[in-house]
């Protein structure tokens, strides 16, 4: 994962000073949205009727993953400013987790997208595995590819002279188990393969979604509503794949601007790894008249006086 290996460890008081203003900009908005993907999940979790929908299965999925980054992220953030130092052994199963969320937010993003389309195509007579009985083997096909990446680094792991699993204390940074220049290659090709091969999903359901708008006369109000999700996918994708062009943008915006690689690494960060997942609960969960009904019942003091609705109906 491409956040915070660059993040710098000296104690000079400037530095000091950066380091607390970026801790009191990410822990309050990391809290903030922390408690939203909480009220969200409880919310989907108290109304059963959900879950007799694909798409909401599929929407607390994402939730789940999302508070599993943000949650590995930020603690990783954590101990590098605080320059916590410990075992490697420790360090690896943070850095698993927050790889795989990382890689696993596009794989969610294009089955969403997919789900989208076989909802508009296939309204009648929907695939058995896309039926939410049966959506669980995909989220489980997706969790096993995610975790490819992480494993294969891991096994290829090769530290340097002096350096012990079990006892040598580190910072625990992405560069301390990705030291070859095979890793490297490996990362690149895959990362490439992988972020190509969803922008190719996200972008063949949203063409055919378009063309199916133009065509239809009835029903056009939802399958606008899906074109519009479809869309909001591919700006998700594209905030993730952004991640990967930090080197080049690192090289090109300290040759013009007086920043030093520590606070271009974190502006990424911030930018590409932490503002995608804060966006996800609000894109998703507000724009659902449906779910967002329910969670302002929900809300302490407020739901109170939210005078019941009529409930709508949810396509499945």
């Amino acid at each position: 994962m491409l956040n915070l290996t660059e993040l710098p460890s000296n104690t000079t008081s400037s530095t000091n000073l950066s380091m607390i203003v970026k801790v009191c900009v990410v822990i309050p908005l990391f809290l903030v949205f922390l408690c939203f993907i909480i009220l969200t999940l409880y919310t989907l979790a108290t109304h059963r009727q959900f879950f007799d929908s694909s798409r909401y299965v599929l929407f607390t999925y994402m939730l789940i993953n999302d508070a599993l980054q943000l949650f590995s992220s930020v603690l990783l953030f954590l101990l590098v400013v605080c320059g916590v130092h410990f075992a490697i052994v420790f360090c690896v199963p943070l850095l698993f987790v927050s790889t795989a969320t990382f890689l696993n937010t596009p794989l969610i993003l294009s089955t969403m997208s997919l789900e989208r389309y076989v909802a508009i195509f296939y309204p009648l007579h929907r695939p058995a595995i896309w039926r939410p009985e049966w959506i669980w083997i995909i989220i489980l096909s997706l969790w096993v590819i995610s975790c490819i990446l992480p494993t294969v680094d891991f096994i290829l792991m090769r530290l340097k002279p002096g350096v012990d699993v079990n006892s040598t204390p580190v910072l625990c940074k992405t560069i301390v188990i990705n030291a070859t220049p095979i890793q490297s290659l490996f990362k690149v090709s895959l990362n490439g393969i992988f972020f190509a091969v969803v922008a190719m999903v996200i972008l063949f359901t949203y063409i055919r979604i378009l063309l199916e708008t133009r065509r239809m006369r009835q029903d056009r109000a939802s399958v606008n509503k899906a074109l519009h999700t479809v869309l909001l996918h591919g700006f998700q994708l594209f905030l993730s794949m952004m991640a990967f062009s930090q080197p080049v943008a690192e090289l090109l915006v300290t040759q013009h601007v007086s920043l030093s690689s520590g606070d271009m690494s974190f502006i990424y960060y911030f930018c590409f790894i932490l503002l995608p997942r804060f966006l996800s609960p609000l894109i998703y969960g507000l724009r659902d008249e449906t779910l967002r009904s329910y969670m302002v019942k929900n809300v302490p003091c407020y739901g109170a006086r939210v005078e019941p609705q009529k409930e709508i109906k949810m396509t499945k």
